[in-house]
């Protein structure tokens, strides 16, 4: 099984994704991040859009269940992946290939109202201030009024800490 933690920057998918891993039995976290990570370190780069976004390479989704099914073949259990993805026919090409794959998939957004997550992300004490993280506030809204909410169990943050999202999320899996 896979529980996909979704949400925009400063919403807190890594540090609960962490935490969620912690509490569900033989669970594993991977951030889908490294797989474009990895396609942004080709040299010469890759052509097309993609360097400011590595989702928009069309690489990166079916890399993406690819390596998320070679590792389920190869441990079991869970993985637990943080990873923020807003457009949909993204969202469609992950879950379908999964679901190909015979993987099911618990599909989470954590959610915070818009003043929230900009003071999360004008606050930042590990990573900094980010414009970059800020450019995805609308994308996020809009994400969330026309699609995302409605593919996902939407926890919002907005006044739980991390561990009580994750508590609300194992506990969710779990039941």
């Amino acid at each position: 099984m896979i529980v996909w933690i979704n949400g925009t920057h400063g919403a807190g998918k890594t540090t609960t994704s962490a935490l969620v891993q912690r509490l569900i039995p033989d669970s594993r976290a991977f951030d889908a991040e490294k797989v474009g990570e990895t396609l942004m370190d080709i040299r010469p780069g890759l052509p097309g859009p993609g360097a400011d976004n590595f989702q928009h390479w069309p690489p990166w989704r079916p890399l993406v269940v690819e390596t998320a099914r070679r590792v389920l073949d190869y441990t079991g259990g869970t993985l637990v992946m943080p990873m923020t993805v807003l457009v949909e026919q993204y969202w469609r090409e992950i879950s379908t290939g999964l679901a190909q794959h015979d993987i099911p998939v618990r599909h989470f957004v954590l959610h915070a109202n818009q003043d929230t997550l900009r003071g999360r992300i004008l606050g930042d004490t590990v990573l900094g201030p980010s414009s970059f993280r800020l450019t995805y506030l609308e994308p996020y809204a809009e994400a969330a009024r026309t699609w995302l909410h409605a593919e996902a169990e939407v926890v919002d943050t907005t006044h739980l800490t991390p561990a009580q999202a994750a508590q609300r999320i194992a506990e969710a899996v779990k039941g």
